[in-house]
């Protein structure tokens, strides 16, 4: 694949340059990208789960494709199986049947294009939010809002967390995971802060409970995709892989995970 990158220099006040680049970059077979993200929200039935299939694509494509035409299902080990239909040709699968048990392990299998992909995982609890705590004065200038939604963990437990941050002012939501190895039994905080927020602004806060895979899984991409990584041209130390495999051809493995949460959601509006 080529694509062309236009950068503009300024050299002095008045003159400028304009040197085009070709950059050739490596291209491979399309791989399926798996989102089976089940979140089980406290005091609802957690029927509604979604699957979303996607293919890989060249670093600079703006469109992502969907993965269409694939048999996408759930079971428990209660016999239950939980089939997701695909709408509109889209790449999302849907539900409404699922039942959410916890503690209780579950698989995914996803057949496409005549391979199958399975995945085990557990779903897993988590402690509510117990309040949230805003600071006004937080970052380098002593001026950014900053909060801290503190949650009580439970002793004696090996527990992760996996926190999600929504809000109007980024593109993408703030990511984070904790463990409780240095904080078990005591009470800790979910953290986030931006630049641009200021009183009024709603935060979605999510706390979703994650295994020990989950966590070492999300911990090591949310490392690669930091400001210290280098950026999105420097060298990655390893390709990440989650917890789906491909049973019919090892080889053409599949990016994603299947995870299944527990969740508690906390809508703040900034003060």
């Amino acid at each position: 694949m080529k694509k062309i990158i236009y950068i503009v220099c300024f050299l002095g006040l008045f003159t400028t340059c304009e040197d085009v680049i070709d950059v050739d970059l490596n291209t491979t077979e399309p791989k399926l990208v798996i989102e089976a993200s089940i979140n089980y929200f406290k005091n609802t039935l957690g029927n509604n789960q979604t699957v979303k299939l996607t293919l890989s694509a060249p670093f600079f494509d703006d469109a992502i494709p969907p993965a269409t035409g694939a048999t996408v299902q759930i079971s428990d080990p209660f016999g239950n199986i939980f089939n997701f239909i695909e709408t509109d040709n889209t790449g999302i699968y849907l539900t409404d049947t699922f039942i959410p048990v916890i503690g209780e392990t579950y698989q995914l299998e996803i057949t496409y294009n005549s391979e199958l992909y399975t995945a085990t995982e557990t779903l897993t609890s988590v402690v509510p939010i117990d309040y949230v705590e805003q600071n006004n004065e937080g970052g380098f200038s002593g001026e950014d809002i900053e909060l801290k939604a503190y949650y009580t963990d439970p002793i004696g437990i090996e527990n992760y967390y996996f926190f999600e941050f929504i809000s109007d002012i980024p593109v993408v939501p703030t990511l984070n995971v904790y463990d409780d190895t240095f904080t078990d039994g005591n009470e800790i905080f979910g953290f986030y802060t931006e630049e641009d927020l200021e009183s009024g602004d709603v935060v979605t806060i999510r706390n979703y409970g994650s295994s020990s895979q989950f966590y070492d899984f999300m911990f090591i991409l949310l490392q690669q995709g930091s400001d210290s990584s280098g950026g999105p041209f420097e060298t990655q130390p390893a390709t990440i892989r989650g917890n789906c495999i491909n049973t019919t051809n090892p080889d053409n493995f599949p990016y994603g995970y299947f995870r299944l949460s527990e969740v508690d959601e906390l809508v703040y509006t900034v003060e």
